[in-house]
């Protein structure tokens, strides 16, 4: 183990990519602050982080859903211990639009979009006064699927457009604070053999031990040494499994190109 880095702050670290991150960062040195919404489940992935690695790990239980919860994290974010942000929270709200029920799309939108904004707007300040900071925010493949009709994907148009907005709002704010030492990332995996298709996000998936839904999919290790390498190589953006980093430059690409289309029209 490396020597102390600072504290991160990881939120969904009951599971999943969230449990995975927290101890690749526990194993590097840093200490946590694990945020979910199932209090066992941490209690032991705390547990288990302190006698393996020797360092500091608290635990806070909220549901980023609620404003009460949102703020006492939002409080604990701004702590100036923060050096490391991942905000993994996420539920998916899956289904038909018109039938989606309004306190579900409440639920996603305040967690996929409100909370990763509130908590990236409260490390933010300290890291620059200090110097030094990095914020990973975990959106989805799904973002770049808007086009593409559902079945085989799911029917996810207000899920794909909060991992939609957590991609756009990532790049502004890495372009915004380029000149800065702060590394910020948006991690967009695809389908990752974690336990997030054995709920629609109402409930957590209930049990202490982790089980893997269905449909498989990348294994967690392989998306952090993917995020991991994408912070070392400074990657705005990182697509687990991606092949042909070309085409996130493509994108950009493109982005210019229909903006100066659209202003040689306006002449």
């Amino acid at each position: 183990m490396s020597t102390r880095r600072g504290t991160a702050l990881v939120t969904g670290a009951s599971s999943g990519i969230g449990a995975a991150y927290a101890e690749r960062l526990a194993a590097q040195g840093w200490d946590t602050v694990l945020v979910a919404r199932r209090a066992q489940r941490l209690d032991d992935l705390a547990r288990r982080l302190r006698e393996e690695t020797g360092t500091t790990a608290e635990t806070l239980v909220a549901d980023l859903s609620v404003p009460d919860d949102l703020a006492r994290v939002v409080s604990r974010a701004a702590g100036d211990d923060i050096g490391f942000l991942l905000n993994n929270a996420g539920i998916n709200g899956y289904g038909p639009f018109a039938e989606l029920e309004p306190d579900l799309l409440a639920k996603v939108l305040h967690i996929n979009v409100l909370a990763v904004t509130a908590l990236t707007r409260a490390v933010v300040p300290g890291m620059l006064a200090r110097g030094d900071g990095t914020v990973v925010n975990v959106a989805s493949q799904l973002a770049f699927a808007g086009s593409l009709p559902p079945h085989p994907l799911p029917e996810r148009a207000v899920y794909g457009g909060t991992k939609g907005y957590v991609v756009t709002f990532t790049r502004t704010l890495a372009a915004e604070l380029a000149a800065t030492p702060l590394r910020i990332q948006v991690l967009c995996p695809g389908l990752t053999a974690t336990e997030f298709h054995r709920s629609r996000g109402q409930e957590p998936v209930p049990g202490d031990d982790q089980a893997v839904h269905a449909e498989g999919g990348m294994p967690v290790g392989q998306v952090v040494d993917a995020s991991l390498a994408a912070l070392d190589g400074d990657r705005v953006v990182c697509v687990p499994g991606l092949d042909e980093p070309a085409l996130i430059d493509g994108l950009a690409e493109a982005e210019a190109a229909i903006r100066a289309a659209a202003r040689r029209g306006e002449s």
